[in-house]
C-alpha cells in the first residue's frame, strides 16, 4: 500500500527551512536546492508543493504571521487580567519580536518586509496581515478608551495604524543595535499609557 504524503506538513516543513535560511542568509541565498537539503526533502517534493520560488516564500511569509498570531493569541489566554489596554499591550509587545528569543524571526520577517518592496505577491501578503492587526488594534483601542476613568480623545484606526507602525521600526531599530530590547519596550510602554492619558475634547485630521 502506497505510503500516505502529509502534504501540508511537508509545506510548513519547507516554510521553515526557508525561514533558517533565510535567517542566516537574506532572501537572497534561499534557493530551491538548499531548501529541499535543509528540509530533508527532495528537490522534486519541493516543486510538487510549490510551483515557483516565489508561491514558497508567501507561504513561508504566511506561517511566520500565523506563527506569531498563535502567540498572541496565547499570551492573550494565558493573561490574568483581560482589560482592553492590557491586551492591546501584550498584543503590540508580541508582534514587536523585541525578545531574545524572536531575534531570528524577526530578522526573518525584515527580510520579507524588504523583498515586499520589489514583490507584489509578498506585499499583497503583508497587506492583507497588517490589515487585520489594524482592525484588532482598532477594536482595542476603542474599548479601552470607553472604559478608561475619564474621557480620551483619540481616533482608533489612526492609532492602530501608528502602533503598527512603531512595533515596525522598533523591530529595526533592535536588530541594528541602535536600541537595546529595553530601550524598545520602554518606548512601547511609554506610548502605550499615553494612549490612555489625553484629554478629551474633539480628534481632529491633518
Amino acid at each position: 500500500m502506497p505510503r500516505q504524503v502529509d502534504h501540508e506538513g511537508r509545506r510548513r516543513r519547507i516554510a521553515e527551512a526557508v525561514c533558517l535560511l533565510a535567517d542566516e542568509h537574506g532572501l537572497e541565498g534561499v534557493t530551491l536546492r538548499d531548501v529541499a537539503a535543509r528540509a530533508q526533502v527532495s528537490m522534486g517534493a519541493v516543486q510538487r508543493c510549490f510551483r515557483t520560488k516565489e508561491e514558497m516564500l508567501v507561504f513561508a511569509l504566511g506561517h511566520i504571521g500565523e506563527r506569531i498570531t498563535e502567540r498572541v493569541q496565547a499570551r492573550l489566554a494565558g493573561s490574568p487580567a483581560k482589560s482592553a489596554d492590557t491586551a492591546l499591550g501584550h498584543a503590540v509587545t508580541e508582534i514587536a519580536l523585541l525578545r531574545e528569543e524572536h531575534r531570528a524571526e524577526a530578522r526573518v520577517w525584515l527580510a520579507f518586509v524588504a523583498q515586499a518592496a520589489v514583490s507584489e505577491s509578498l506585499a499583497d501578503t503583508l497587506k492583507t496581515n497588517y490589515a487585520a492587526l489594524q482592525e484588532a488594534f482598532t477594536r482595542l483601542i476603542r474599548e479601552a478608551g470607553a472604559n478608561a476613568e475619564h474621557a480620551v480623545s483619540l481616533d482608533p484606526q489612526r492609532e492602530a495604524r501608528t502602533l503598527l507602525a512603531l512595533a515596525d521600526g522598533l523591530t529595526a531599530h533592535v536588530l541594528i543595535g541602535h536600541l537595546t530590547p529595553q530601550e524598545a519596550a520602554d518606548v512601547l510602554h511609554a506610548h502605550l499609557a499615553n494612549l490612555w492619558d489625553r484629554p478629551s475634547g474633539p480628534v481632529t485630521s491633518p
